[in-house]
Formats: C-alpha cells, structure tokens, sequence
C-alpha cells in the first residue's frame, strides 16, 4: 500500500477528497473521449470514444465512483457545458437521439464496475464490457423506439447495428488497459 493511500485510509477527509478528485477527473475524461467523434451519415446517433470511457472508468473506479462520475457528466451537459458528441450541452441534448445512451452512462458504468470487481482480469472485464454495452445498446434501442417513434427495424439499424464492431473494439480497449493497471497496482 502507498503511503498516500495508508494517510487516506488513516484520514477520511483524505480519502473524501480523493475520491471528489477522482469522480471530476473521471467525468472531464469521457467529456474528452465524447469529443472524438465521427457523425455517420445514415444515424442521428454518432460513433464516439465516450461509451470506450464510460467502461474504463467503471473499470477503474468501481460501480459506486464510476456512477458519480457519469451522474455529474451528465448534470455538467445538462448545464450547458459542451460535454457530449455534439459539442454542445443543455438539456435538448439529453432529449435528442442519443438520449438514451446517455441516460444510461451512470447505470452502465455502475455495471462495468461492479462486475469488473469481482474478477480483475481481462477476461472479467471482458464479460463485464459486454453486460455494460448490452445495457447501453438496450438502452439506447428502446429511447429510439419509444421517444423518437422508431420502429425496431429502424431503432436496430439506427442505434445498433452500426457500432457493434467499434464496440467490440471499445470493450477489448477498455478490458486490456483495466486487466493491465491491475497487474501493475499488484506489482
């Protein structure tokens, strides 16, 4: 253990502030990944490096930091920073076509942890990458369907089809650096 964590342990102030620092860098950090970003000209919904964020720093944080950290992305939006794909923020943002994912960005992230935590592996990240994704693009399926009046053809060839390759990419990404920091910290 090092000494900064033995004095956050010894200290809970410490510890609070730790995790404060944590939870706002982790939250810039998918603000960052949101803005790469490629517009596809047959979606409404853009193929972004934020979903590859939102697992790592489930990953890296746990459900209980990771979820805090994607809650306050979300209220950084919806206050009107630029946080998301489009380089704008405000509430239309989170009522746009892509909603639905971000709505789902604290539960998804939440799920990424708490089942990366139980093996700290590549292979469990793995796993826990796929549970999250598939409660992203469930997510993201049903906001289509529901609140924009897609039929589920459309909603499937909107909001799943297109990414499901880049996403595979994403979990293997996020599982690798995840598996890779955990040796190290073991080290």
């Amino acid at each position: 253990m090092s000494q900064a964590t033995t004095q956050a342990v010894k200290n809970p102030a410490l510890a609070g502030m730790r995790d404060v620092g944590l939870v706002v860098s982790a939250s810039l950090f998918v603000a960052l990944c949101a803005k790469v970003s490629l517009p596809l000209p047959f979606t409404p919904v853009p193929l972004t490096m934020s979903n590859f964020a939102v697992l790592l720093v489930g990953m890296m944080l746990g459900p209980r930091r990771a979820g805090a950290a994607l809650t306050l992305y979300l209220l950084e939006g919806a206050s009107g920073l630029p946080v998301f794909a489009a380089g704008v923020g405000g509430v239309a943002q989170l009522f746009g076509p892509t909603g639905g994912y971000l709505f789902a960005y604290p539960l998804v992230a939440m799920i990424a942890g708490w089942l990366g935590a139980r093996w700290r592996k590549f292979a469990g990240y793995i796993v826990a990458g796929v549970v999250a994704e598939i409660a992203l693009f469930a997510a993201g399926f049903a906001w289509l369907m529901l609140a924009w009046r897609a039929t589920p053809a459309q909603a499937a060839t909107f909001g799943v089809a297109p990414f499901v390759f880049a996403e595979v990419i994403k979990i293997m990404l996020s599982a690798g650096i995840a598996g890779r920091w955990q040796r190290v910290r073991r080290a």
